[in-house]
């Protein structure tokens, strides 16, 4: 082979090599840890009218004041209590075809949002809360009180996922899994509070089931590939 053929082969088989080394492969990875929870947050309020705005407000007023109070003796401290609305509107009779909205009132109402340590104190707070005038409950939602090591454990998981899935698309290409090049966590993911129930009426405590928790973490990763 000339010496003039040689340089050029050269060149191509860098180039090659540089293609190679330069390959990349993205993949998506998921961990997910379950556990019981031992947290619950759920929200009770009050609504109330009167024929006055300053009677609906104060009637209101004492009827929270008493659900704070039922809160307090059932042993929730008030740092795990903090209201999340209030609101004062008029109320209108229904209107009569060709005549006026006719005013017969105001409508006072107060929301506060309850986090209670125990899944097993639940009804018993909330069979309080309701004792005590609480007419608006619902909003129910669990947690885990300490998940830091619960989502380390799923971010482990989602990384071996991450790789696993590199290894596959790796080897299907003729080719070996490289460093690590990054890695991006997109989040944590959880179950979302279940949908409130207006004006509820309970005679006794009510059964809570919270089941388990799924704790996800989704990450995106990106490996070297070599030849």
């Amino acid at each position: 082979m000339s010496r003039s053929a040689v340089v050029p082969l050269l060149l191509v088989l860098l180039a090659a090599a540089s293609a190679a080394a330069d390959s990349t492969v993205t993949v998506p990875g998921s961990g997910t840890v379950s556990a019981p929870p031992d947290t619950a947050t759920f929200t009770v309020g009050v609504t109330t009218e009167a024929p006055t705005a300053a009677e609906a407000v104060r009637r209101n007023s004492a009827a929270v004041q008493g659900v704070l109070e039922a809160l307090s003796a059932a042993g929730v401290p008030s740092k795990n209590v903090q209201t999340t609305g209030f609101s004062l509107g008029p109320v209108y009779a229904d209107r009569q075809p060709g005549q006026r909205p006719r005013l017969t009132g105001y409508r006072a109402s107060n929301q506060v949002a309850v986090e209670v340590q125990g899944i097993e104190r639940v009804g018993a707070v909330l069979d309080r809360a309701v004792a005590a005038g609480a007419n608006d409950v619902g909003g129910i939602a669990f947690s885990v009180g300490e998940p830091a090591a619960l989502l380390d454990e799923a971010r482990r998981r989602a990384a071996a996922d991450a790789r696993h899935r590199a290894e596959l698309y790796a080897a299907a290409s003729g080719l070996k899994l490289g460093r690590l090049v990054r890695l991006e966590e997109s989040g944590a993911r959880g179950p979302g509070p279940l949908p409130r129930v207006a004006r509820m009426e309970m005679a006794a405590a009510p059964p809570i089931a919270a089941g388990e928790l799924d704790l996800q973490i989704d990450v995106t990763a990106t490996f070297a590939l070599e030849p």
